[in-house]
């Protein structure tokens, strides 16, 4: 019975969720291509931008909730986030040609007791609806595989929802999901290699 539900929620999230050949054709009306977005990590300067963005993409991919977060409240918790200045984060960004941000990624360090084994998390990862299904959600992930491996962490979690139509987008980049001790599915993943990921996930 749970498995259908999340099955129908599922379903009902993903109505929403761009075909590739749309998006291609829209991205090439207004004359942008995959080689024309940046990729660089976040700066303070961001926060308003990216704000917009996390608010924006959360209501996108949520958008049955009622009450999403709202810009302000994301720009406070960004805020919050720069002033921690120890190493344990970091965030990559998208830029299309008109150095708009479309998209990003936030890595942190992971310690916790039930996963001991694991040191690196992916804690977000979204795109503007329009820009899915290109290309950019796997260069983001490049690039969040190849920072961990930088700080010599060789894998990482992923905490989400059962529900999030994204899953299929983990499936496809050979995340495990992690089930729960009666082998239910809570919207978490999990890579055991990155450097496996990074090499499907090339950000050049």
């Amino acid at each position: 019975m749970r498995n259908l539900k999340i099955s129908f929620f599922r379903f009902i999230m993903g109505l929403k969720r761009p075909s590739k050949q749309k998006n291609i054709r829209s991205l090439n009306k207004q004359g942008e291509l995959l080689s024309s977005f940046k990729f660089r990590e976040a700066a303070p300067e961001d926060i308003p931008a990216l704000a917009n963005l996390h608010a924006r993409t959360w209501q996108e991919t949520y958008w049955t909730a009622l009450s999403p977060p709202s810009s302000e409240t994301r720009r406070y918790q960004w805020q919050q986030q720069f002033k921690v200045t120890d190493g344990s984060w970091f965030c990559y960004v998208v830029e299309n040609k008109n150095k708009e941000l479309v998209g990003f990624a936030k890595g942190q360090t992971y310690n916790h007791p039930d996963l001991p084994e694991f040191s690196g998390e992916l804690n977000k990862i979204y795109l503007l609806r329009k820009y899915q299904r290109i290309g950019l959600g796997r260069k983001l992930l490049g690039h969040v595989a190849r920072r961990f491996l930088l700080q010599g962490i060789t894998n990482m979690v992923l905490f989400g929802t059962p529900e999030n139509p994204s899953s299929k987008f983990h499936d496809a980049m050979n995340g495990e999901k992690l089930l729960a001790k009666n082998d239910e599915f809570h919207g978490g993943y999990c890579w055991r290699d990155l450097q496996k990921l990074a090499d499907i996930c090339p950000v050049d």
